[in-house]
């Protein structure tokens, strides 16, 4: 069998204090190369916090206590802080849920999706700017020629999203982590913003982390899902299986939360 494309396994993260509270408890999930997993669970029960420890992004007193983090074969725990940076953005890159704290507020979108490219010298300068017109023409911003000039307060909330995921896309990773990247938007735009995600997913293999506490999103997106409570996953499987059957009462909550699902009792 292929090795999967990332391995976490035993992952415990705890926030140091008096007392230190465990936020993640010896979560193992794997992905594939191409394959969609939706880590789904209620604000709070540790997913953004799994998804930071695997990019090495925790702020103290957060820290990672156990496990591995084994991408690509390597355990990212293991690496240094500069190893790391070649692998954030350029092989796994993160799309924010808030978009107007991610993006820069006085660079132009075209410059900070150039940017991406630059410091991962995978471009001149010249080639990341026309790459930047590609980009924002492949998360379908219109007039993309002109728009790799505005601001981000020039941008609607779900054009800004599209920003954050050309800049996600700019490197060409394997593995694109989300992390809730509707929540911010209307229903509508969260449609379109969740098709470009899947189109694009199909464009360039891409595997995807999905982080949200819809099902309705995890239904519409993901190949197979896990779910978390308390920094526990308590389930994991199949989609289909998963909404068919589900095991573990919290799941059968979030199911019957969602307009015309409802957990198998």
């Amino acid at each position: 069998m292929t090795a999967p494309l990332l391995d976490v396994k035993h992952l415990t993260v705890v926030f140091d204090g008096s007392p230190a509270v465990t936020a993640v408890d010896d979560v193992s999930f794997q992905i594939a190369a191409g394959e969609t997993l939706g880590l789904v669970g209620e604000s709070g029960s540790g997913k953004s916090v799994t998804a930071f420890s695997v990019l090495r992004l925790l702020q103290p007193p957060g820290r990672v206590s156990g496990g591995q983090v084994l991408f690509e074969g390597r355990d990212l725990l293991t690496l240094s802080e500069r190893e790391m940076r070649a692998v954030r953005g350029a092989r796994i890159s993160l799309i924010f849920q808030e978009p107007m704290t991610a993006l820069n507020p006085v660079m132009r979108v075209g410059d900070q999706i150039a940017e991406a490219l630059l410091v991962h010298g995978q471009a001149s300068k010249s080639e990341a700017r026309a790459r930047a017109v590609d980009l924002l023409n492949a998360v379908r911003i219109p007039d993309a020629a002109q728009r790799v000039r505005d601001y981000p307060h020039q941008l609607s909330g779900g054009m800004r999203q599209r920003v954050m995921i050309a800049i996600a896309l700019a490197c060409q990773p394997p593995l694109i982590i989300a992390d809730e990247p509707t929540t911010a938007l209307d229903v509508t735009i969260q449609a379109q913003v969740l098709e470009l995600l899947r189109d694009l997913k199909a464009q360039f293999n891409l595997a995807l982390l999905l982080i949200t506490h819809d099902f309705g999103v995890v239904a519409e997106m993901a190949d197979r899902v896990a779910v978390m409570y308390k920094g526990k996953l308590v389930e994991q499987g199949p989609v289909r299986q998963i909404l068919r059957e589900p095991a573990h009462e919290y799941t059968r909550s979030l199911l019957a939360a969602v307009p015309g699902m409802k957990g198998a009792r």
